[in-house]
């Protein structure tokens, strides 16, 4: 991008999260002052944060480079670095909340419980909550995990759903946690486990991922709707304004749709896989009235 320049790095930042005492532009300022953005960003949440092998590339990594050109032009800078840095499912909010990012630019589901560390900007995506399973195994639905172990990524909202799901039907699952996606899907490819259940565009990624895709399939009615949405830091509203207003920009201007297509519809690096995922019409209606609110309070 222009005048943007990227760097992969280990970013050390000061610990101490931004006190709600000090400037409402702290952000801002600090960007000001080191001419660098923080990006914290994913490895293995294909399409949205992962590595294509060099760096951090995906849909949520072009929008949110996005953003960080609209910082620059915000701040009339000559140029923006743009650091990256690699965090988890269980550090993800940590790293925004403690100021080791700006930005967290993933598969991250704005919810009311996270909103009580960190701040969200308008929804980019849209998932249902759902299961990937071998074509083998003979399930279909939740029903059929009865007595059945079923394995989900340790730090998301899919595990909360889950023992919930279970109280309500009685099916005596086992439920175990992964560190990340890959390692969940991995144990459904090796048969250590019955079922990964996850958002459904993040299963649709590991299965075309995988060495055999036609092995696995995604099964299971929607058992949560999860709205993604760019992470930042709570009581700094000068900073979300500028990031609100760009990412509103992008979907009323349409860019977000060859943005879309680029990752969902086209083959992806590094190996070319192609998603071949249409825009759903929850996600469709939602750009039409770009907003960081989601109803679950």
């Amino acid at each position: 991008m222009n005048g943007i320049r990227t760097t992969i790095a280990a970013v050390t930042l000061c610990a101490s999260a931004v006190p709600v005492s000090q400037s409402a532009a702290a952000t801002l300022d600090r960007i000001r002052d080191s001419q660098a953005i923080v990006i914290a960003h994913r490895e293995a949440s294909l399409p949205f944060s992962y590595m294509d092998g060099r760096q951090p590339v995906g849909y949520a990594i072009d929008l949110c480079l996005k953003v960080a050109d609209a910082i620059k032009r915000e701040l009339k800078l000559a140029k923006l670095d743009v650091r990256y840095l690699a965090v988890t499912p269980s550090n993800r909010m940590q790293a925004i909340a403690e100021g080791k990012a700006d930005l967290e630019c993933g598969s991250t589901t704005n919810t009311a419980e996270r909103r009580k560390q960190v701040a969200f900007t308008v929804s980019h995506f849209v998932a249902s909550a759902r299961m990937v399973v071998r074509t083998d195994s003979g399930i279909a639905n939740w029903a059929d995990l009865r007595d059945k172990k079923i394995v989900t990524t340790r730090g998301t909202t899919n595990a909360k759903t889950l023992v919930d799901r279970d109280k309500v039907r009685s099916l005596n699952i086992t439920l175990a946690e992964s560190k990340d996606h890959a390692e969940g899907f991995g144990m459904v490819e090796r048969g250590v486990a019955d079922a990964f259940a996850m958002d459904d565009v993040l299963l649709y990624g590991l299965r075309a991922a995988a060495r055999n895709p036609e092995s696995f399939r995604v099964v299971g009615d929607s058992l949560s709707t999860e709205p993604y949405a760019i992470m930042l830091r709570k009581d700094d509203p000068a900073f979300k304004a500028v990031v609100d207003r760009e990412l509103a920009r992008i979907m009323n201007d349409g860019e977000i749709y060859p943005i879309y297509d680029k990752w969902f519809r086209q083959p992806i690096p590094p190996s070319g896989i192609n998603m071949n995922m249409p825009m759903g019409y929850l996600l469709r209606s939602s750009l039409r009235f770009p907003t960081d609110k989601v109803g679950d309070n």
